[in-house]
């Protein structure tokens, strides 16, 4: 499973670039992933004996360890470093010192301790684009752990999730997460071009609570525009409708009808032409206030004919509609658009997701796959003129997968 680490034919377009990561869980290990998908070189460094959390979040199990960490860690280097250790962290500090990048999400105040923060490192390396990931902010927020429930649920995506009048549904992953390490990437990447031009680094800070409240986009924009406290309203739209699932004669289907020529097609395809012409319905904005009585008046034709054959029919004539696909679906169905969702196994390991970025001339590379822990200690410590004080023991595969 744990292939070498080499490098790709053609230089990615981060090619050169060095990223200290002290990352932990989700937020920071998919950042930087992508980072590494895309040519930077990337040290993750990690606690001797347990590692990244992650490394434990299970089952399920792949090749013996954790599908939540191999997700979200291939094309790295694994370091294990105990930064209580003098010695140890010294050696943290020379990685830091040759870095074009620094990933932490340590809780607010750690790395000032180890003497890692952003004022310290940047005195011996003034290039560094210093990332903290932090859940509710380092100042009044800095004592709030940072998981991403408490921050779906603090932060108001709970209250629009759901069905009505219920006590509010987390998303099915770990989303927050996820949003904030793409805010991430983007800081880094914009540091990085102001260091292009100007040869300075600087501080990126982004938080989950303060990601997730400008990922609610409409929602928020709602809020503070209008005085509106959206709730929950289940698969429906609060703006938009037909926009919510309706039965079809064997399974759920969605309909996202999004504009006036739209409905009128779709009215035309039922068979009820003339609920496109009834002054109820005529527009978005007379739909939204008669949503009840439309629901109603589609729900009878359309619970008439299959999923797939609406899917086919509707989908042809311009109306966006689809069932709801299971995971395996959802990949059988980029698979038949060609949209190669998957890493081939040999690249990177088993089970993983492929990049989603497409770039013409440097395109994602899959140069290794998610490493053991510790696996890089030795390598990395020579390349740094250093010898380890001890002898490196890597975490022993598990052999149970799960079962």
């Amino acid at each position: 499973m744990h292939a070498e680490h080499a490098e790709p034919a053609t230089p990615g377009a981060l090619s050169g670039i060095v990223v200290a990561d002290f990352g932990r869980v989700l937020a920071g290990p998919y950042m930087t992933m992508l980072l590494a998908d895309l040519g930077a070189e990337v040290v993750k460094i990690e606690r001797p004996g347990s590692g990244d959390d992650t490394r434990a979040w299970g089952p399920p199990f792949a090749d013996g360890e954790a599908t939540y960490f191999l997700g979200v860690n291939r094309n790295k280097r694994s370091v294990t470093l105990d930064l209580t250790d003098p010695a140890d962290l010294a050696k943290a500090r020379a990685i830091v010192d040759r870095a074009d990048v620094l990933v932490e999400n340590f809780r607010p105040g750690t790395m000032d301790k180890l003497g890692l923060d952003y004022e310290q490192v940047r005195a011996a390396n003034p290039g560094l684009v210093y990332c903290s990931v932090t859940g509710f902010g380092a100042v009044d927020g800095a004592h709030l752990p940072g998981y991403d429930l408490l921050v779906q649920a603090m932060g108001g995506l709970m209250s629009i999730t759901g069905e009505p009048g219920g006590t509010g549904t987390k998303a099915g992953v770990a989303l927050v997460d996820v949003i904030t390490g793409l805010h991430a990437g983007m800081g880094i990447l914009a540091a990085l071009h102001h260091r292009e031009r100007t040869g300075e680094g600087q501080r990126v800070e982004v938080s989950l609570l303060t990601s997730l409240l400008s990922a609610l986009t409409n929602q928020s924009a709602a809020h503070l525009a209008a005085g509106v406290v959206p709730r929950a309203m289940g698969n429906r739209h609060p703006s938009i409708t037909p926009y919510e699932v309706f039965e079809a004669s064997d399974r759920p289907l969605v309909l996202a009808v999004g504009n006036d020529r739209q409905f009128r097609t779709l009215c035309a395809r039922l068979g009820v032409p003339h609920l496109a012409d009834d002054a109820r319905f005529t527009t978005n904005a007379a739909r939204v206030a008669h949503r009840e009585e439309l629901t109603t008046a589609l729900a009878a034709p359309l619970a008439g004919r299959t999923a797939d054959a609406w899917f086919e029919e509707l989908t042809a004539a311009g109306v966006p509609c689809g069932p709801i696909n299971d995971l395996a679906g959802a990949f059988a169905l980029a698979d038949r658009l060609g949209l190669h969702p998957r890493v081939p196994e040999a690249a990177a390991g088993p089970g993983q997701v492929a990049n989603p970025i497409t770039l013409g001339a440097t395109p994602a590379a899959y140069r290794s796959a998610p490493p053991r822990l510790g696996e890089h200690t030795d390598e990395l410590l020579a390349e740094l003129g250093q010898q380890p004080d001890r002898p490196v023991v890597h975490r022993p595969r598990r052999t149970d997968h799960g079962s």
